[in-house]
């Protein structure tokens, strides 16, 4: 019985994943656009969210400061959901919604991109962010699941939306870790080409 239930697993969260293809493949590549204009011109991207999100903004950040695949540049991104001292410092100097927020309004500036992560779209602290992002006129590509909740309403024509259509926060944040991938290569991609065969096989093989 829990043999077949971990295949289940498995299962459907390819199910999802194939199914979401066609209509988060173009938003993909929107996201690329925007991170690759901001990186490319001087700017940024600060990443923030709560739990298994804030680990995934972490990841992001590390795979575009350090490397996603292959050996290129650095690229400027910024996890927000790392360092406890100031995490900790705000939430009780303030409050906890403002821990995204302060951080935003401290740090980001015109031309960068806010990557905000929410299964539910709900998060205030995430909610809060990209009103700061907004202020400061920057890109926000959000992240989110079942139907966008509040978040979806609080964007604008030039942000960019990825909502994953589905309400158990596990299956959702499969695809968003798909997605930041797929975001790190399409980068990469436009900024080295594409990988040649015998690359990708003696990467693979490593």
């Amino acid at each position: 019985m829990l043999l077949q239930r971990i295949q289940q697993q498995f299962i459907d969260s390819a199910d999802l994943k194939y199914q979401c293809a066609p209509s988060l493949a173009p938003l993909v590549e929107a996201a690329v656009g925007a991170v690759l204009t901001s990186v490319t011109g001087g700017g940024k991207v600060l990443a923030c969210g709560n739990g298994a999100s804030g680990a995934a903004a972490q990841h992001f950040a590390a795979s575009f400061v350090g490397r996603y695949d292959r050996e290129r540049p650095e690229l400027a991104a910024l996890s927000l959901s790392s360092d406890a001292a100031v995490l900790t410092g705000i939430a009780t100097d303030f409050d906890a919604r403002s821990v995204f927020a302060r951080q935003v309004r401290a740090l980001g500036q015109a031309g960068d991109v806010l990557l905000a992560l929410s299964t539910s779209g709900n998060s205030a602290n995430v909610l809060a962010a990209v009103e700061a992002a907004h202020e400061r006129e920057m890109t926000v590509v959000a992240l989110t699941g079942a139907r966008g909740g509040q978040l979806a309403q609080r964007l604008r024509d030039t942000d960019v939306h990825l909502c994953v259509p589905h309400d158990l926060p596990a299956r959702i944040l499969e695809v968003h870790h798909l997605v930041l991938h797929c975001i790190c290569d399409g980068v990469d991609a436009q900024l080295l080409g594409l990988p040649d065969a015998s690359f990708s096989h003696q990467e693979s093989s490593s």
